[in-house]
């Protein structure tokens, strides 16, 4: 069962619509994002990258690009040590392709999921070492890393980590005590001390931060600069950062230039996605190019993304695309039978009564387990933990719900975990086997969720009549894209519609198509995408319905039409 909630946020909506030339319900809706004052509005509307925050602003920024413009000036061999999902990957082309740009003697290594599992490891320290590094930078992974980098600074390195994930402590009869790794230089907008004002960057803008310090002081043209946005723009989009402020200005500048990126490995993949000459979106970011992005990482190796990203060559480039749409059917296709065996245990198991959801899959592909978990929350609407076996014992990924926070939620099981790291919404894991079910009673004893909070909440931004609806105002609703997390895709609602010439279509039966018509006799075209019988069968036995929509410009054979997308209804 849903819970229906009318965000209620206060402003003069006439007044914001008068300014800026927009209708008061679109003032409303950016209200509702939690933008306030003229300045955050004019911003939000108009907002350009000449209005994000310097890079300089970060917490040892400069010890780091000093550091690091020595060692390019003297050759030292600098290594690069990232991640093998979108944010890493993108993050370390951006830092491969601009430490390049200024002449530096750097190579990378990725890690393999399987092999070395995520972040800096001994053996990658050990492997440097051998292989003569001066100088190792971490991307998007490194602040969980204490004891690691501990190792390589005895053995004589440098290390400069730039991550964003959550910053690792401990808390003690003296209260909370943070643990910072002991770097050379630690860029992270999440420690103590940092007055970079934007807390939710994701990796691959930490790297483009530092390339942006190092540019400045080598006195790069800002156009090159620039040409990093849209590679940041796809790493904030694939790794789920709130479309906000900062974030939302490089998306949205990001997108604008994708379909006419000069990225040889970006336009291939466009192409073999047949998004060539169309207007990229965050969803096709964020559901078509990402996931092809990810699948390198997760079902082979991350390198191939990197090689795609990093190819001046249209050849290689247009045939890497390609091997990397067809991982990404495999691993679509490895994901549905996952989640389906993972929904049988659930509901045979008694698994469903728990409060947070820890399923055990030990043949499941372990790069998959995230995503099954992201499947199993949306069901569920549960926190969720997918393990599996792997080659020391078993590892998993977590997916949350708002009123959970599963970094913490972990800090409270350390003693049964071998290694952990993440965010509030997701986390990665690795534990003894024995540990499994322990695990997961300790988790759910100490999990304090409520009902309430285990109830889909649906947020309505206005409850607004379809009669009001009109091309004009569903037209500026594209002032509030790029929508996702953070910045949601507006909803509307009213209750009491009558529902007339309804059919399905859709070989699956998915699809809905009906007009619906208010009291006042005002109608509208309706597309409701889902489990369609469902819908059907509610419908016949209600002589009204209330529905959640967004409005939509249909396009058909040419013929454009407004029409209602039905999210939700009762």
């Amino acid at each position: 069962m849903e819970k229906w909630v009318v965000m209620a946020k206060k402003a003069d909506f006439q007044k914001i619509g008068k300014e800026f030339g927009i209708d008061p319900v679109v003032a409303r809706l950016i209200r509702n994002r939690d933008v306030e004052g003229m300045d955050d509005i004019r911003s939000y509307l108009c907002g350009t990258l000449d209005d994000i925050p310097s890079p300089w602003l970060l917490k040892d920024m400069k010890k780091a690009t000093e550091i690091l413009s020595a060692k390019i000036n003297a050759g030292a061999k600098i290594r690069i040590i990232g991640d093998y999902d979108i944010d890493g990957v993108t993050a370390t082309y951006i830092l491969l392709t601009g430490l390049k740009r200024l002449g530096a003697n750097v190579d990378t290594y990725i890690p393999d999921r399987i092999k070395d599992g995520y972040g800096l490891h001994s053996q990658l320290v050990e492997k440097a070492a051998a292989d003569g590094v001066d100088t190792i930078v971490t991307c998007d992974n490194g602040i969980a890393a204490s004891q690691e980098i501990a190792l390589a600074k005895k053995g004589g390195m440098t290390v400069i980590v730039t991550d964003h994930h959550e910053i690792p402590y401990e808390d003690t009869e003296q209260g909370r005590v943070w643990i910072i790794p002991q770097a050379d230089a630690v860029i992270n907008p999440k420690q103590p001390g940092c007055g970079y004002p934007n807390k939710n960057i994701c990796g691959a803008v930490v790297a483009w931060k530092l390339i942006w310090s190092l540019y400045e002081t080598y006195g790069i043209d800002r156009d090159e600069i620039l040409e990093f946005s849209e590679a940041a723009a796809v790493a904030t989009v694939g790794d789920v950062m709130d479309l906000q402020g900062e974030n939302r200005i490089i998306v949205k500048e990001g997108l604008k230039r994708l379909p006419h990126t000069g990225n040889q490995g970006f336009q291939a993949l466009i192409e073999a996605n047949g998004l060539t000459g169309e207007r990229i979106t965050a969803y096709h970011v964020g559901f078509v190019l990402g996931p092809c992005i990810n699948a390198s990482g997760r079902l082979d190796t991350a390198s191939r993304a990197l090689s795609l990203l990093c190819t001046k060559n249209w050849d290689q480039a247009a045939k890497a695309a390609g091997d990397l749409v067809a991982l990404n059917q495999s691993r679509k296709a490895m994901t549905e039978e996952g989640r389906d065996k993972a929904v049988d245990l659930i509901e045979q198991s008694g698994l469903s009564k728990d409060r947070v959801l820890v399923v055990y899959l030990p043949e499941c592909h372990e790069s998959l387990a995230g995503i099954i978990a992201g499947r199993l929350r949306e069901k569920y609407y549960k926190p969720v933990f997918v393990l599996t076996k792997a080659e020391n014992g078993v590892k998993g990924s977590g997916r949350s719900i708002e009123a959970y926070s599963m970094y913490e939620e972990l800090v409270k099981c350390s003693d049964l975990l071998e290694q952990f790291g993440g965010h509030p919404m997701a986390a990665g894991l690795s534990l003894k086997e024995e540990n499994v079910e322990i695990f997961r009673r300790k988790l759910n004893e100490l999990c304090t969720l409520t009902e309430s909070e285990l109830t889909p909440k649906i947020t309505i931004d206005v409850p607004m009549p379809i009669s009001y609806l009109s091309r004009e105002l569903t037209e500026q609703l594209s002032v509030l894209e790029p929508f996702g997390k953070g910045n949601t895709k507006p909803l509307f609602a009213q209750k009491g519609l009558r529902v007339l010439n309804l059919r399905i279509l859709g070989k699956n039966q998915n699809v809905a198509k009906m007009k619906l018509v208010d009291a006042s006799g005002a109608s509208v075209d309706a597309v409701y995408f889902g489990q369609a019988l469902e819908f059907q069968s509610y419908v016949q036995q209600k002589e009204t319905v209330s529905v959640t929509y967004y409005p939509e410009i249909n396009v058909y054979q040419g013929r454009e039409t407004l029409q209602a997308v039905i999210r939700n209804y009762m």
